[in-house]
């Protein structure tokens, strides 16, 4: 595949283009001049469905179909908003914030196509706090295109007009569920929002509101550029979905980062690029997308790192950033570190995350320490199932029990060894 097919890290490759000057020399509000000019918003909405681009952030759902579900036409509500969800704080996942450092322009130009694919008045990106230099460059970038012309009224001769702020959060990982991310954007408690009715209907101040990850509107400039059909032909031949993928690595291997590839890329592929495991050390397992998914082996690394494969694997694709865990790890205080940070990380809103996450982390406390009992192994079961879907009010818990129930599948025998041993290893889970 050339330089040139691979749209996302395209700029960053050949030099990082964080200004304007440079974003158009690459050709950059090529697709945004496109749908403005010669689209109307339903054909947008087409192109991007026809493409079929999945959400990014963790969920995969149809974008197309997503920005579908708002209502159109002189009977639909005035105002509606289009929101970027760029919190970023699934634990291994540092992808976003390549695309928002080093080609900001590339997000604006995306969220502007959806604002008009969706007629938004006004869009926010919802920005991370820690994310200092973003947030720098982000703003930067809107007061460049609103200079040109790209952002505010009438834009370009058009009737349809839009406005773009950055919001930052305060640093709660639950926002990253789209209705707590709303509720927090409105100065609300970051707490989730009973479905129906959905954001698309009924979001932000009561207005039809669409969220999308980042990585997910930086590929709609290029599928609106290029064609539906272009976009499809990205992916890796083993896989059925399209586009290319932001995949990394973070843990113990010789070179973490981030690479964009064919969606479909096998995980030993991903692995090899990042120098595959530090010398004296073999994988013992990985979470294919961020803290919040099921353990995989090494026995799956030559599955095709796609939806609807990992799916079938037992797992989530979630964000497809690759967390490695090596043979010389403690699996039970890997279990317990995140454990710890969904229970902090829980909103309180409902009894069984707000009391089941802590409780589950004074198990594996106890575990770890050398002081677990008979019996703990199955209360950890009990608790994969009492915190499972459907049991809370959102998929925050369930969640935090993917990676524990998957050890437990797994690894429950190295588990139930600790129980009495009267000893901790004493091995570091980072």
């Amino acid at each position: 595949m050339s330089l040139d097919a691979l749209p996302l890290t395209n700029n960053i490759a050949r030099g990082a283009a964080v200004d304007l000057s440079a974003y158009l020399t690459s050709g950059g509000y090529r697709g945004f001049r496109r749908a403005v000019l010669e689209l109307a918003p339903h054909d947008v909405t087409a192109i991007v469905k026809q493409a079929g681009l999945l959400g990014r952030g963790g969920a995969g759902f149809p974008t197309g179909t997503k920005w579908e579900l708002v209502p159109l036409g002189t009977d639909a509500p005035r105002h509606k908003y289009l929101v970027c969800n760029a919190d970023e704080m699934e634990p291994g996942t540092f992808k976003d914030r390549l695309i928002m450092e080093r080609d900001p322009h590339q997000l604006i130009e995306g969220m502007l196509i959806a604002a008009y694919a969706i007629q938004a008045t006004k869009a926010y990106v919802f920005l991370r706090g820690e994310y200092v230099m973003a947030e720098r460059r982000l703003e930067n970038a809107i007061t460049e295109a609103r200079e040109a012309g790209f952002i505010g009224q009438n834009v370009l001769g058009s009737p349809w007009s839009i406005d773009v702020r950055v919001h930052t959060g305060a640093g709660r990982y639950i926002c990253g569920e789209e209705t707590a991310l709303i509720n927090s954007l409105e100065g609300r408690r970051a707490v989730p929002r009973s479905k129906p009715p959905f954001p698309q209907i009924s979001g932000l101040w009561g207005k039809p509101t669409v969220v999308n990850n980042v990585e997910t509107l930086a590929n709609a400039p290029h599928i609106v550029a290029n064609g539906a059909d272009w976009y499809r032909t990205l992916s890796a031949g083993k896989s059925s979905e399209s586009g290319t993928k932001l995949y990394g690595v973070s843990g113990r291997v010789k070179r973490p980062g981030v690479h964009e590839l064919p969606l479909g890329t096998t995980a030993r592929e991903i692995l090899e690029l990042c120098g595959g495991m530090q010398d004296g050390l073999a994988l013992k397992c990985w979470l294919p997308g961020g803290a919040s998914t099921d353990f995989l082996l090494p026995d799956h690394l030559d599955l095709p790192m796609d939806y609807r494969t990992i799916a079938s694997a037992g797992s989530r694709m979630g964000t497809g950033m690759i967390t490695v865990i090596d043979d010389r790890q403690d699996l039970v205080a890997v279990l317990r570190n995140i454990e710890e940070f969904f229970a902090r990380e829980s909103c309180g809103w409902c009894t069984p995350c707000r009391d089941g996450l802590p409780w589950t982390v004074r198990l594996l406390r106890a575990i770890e320490a050398g002081e677990g009992k008979a019996g703990d192994i199955e209360q950890l079961e009990q608790m994969v199932e009492f915190l499972g879907p459907g049991r809370t009010f959102c998929l925050h818990a369930p969640g935090a029990m993917e990676p524990l129930q998957s050890a437990l599948r797994y690894f429950r025998a190295e588990l139930a060894s600790r129980i009495g041993s009267g000893r901790s290893r004493g091995v570091a889970a980072s």
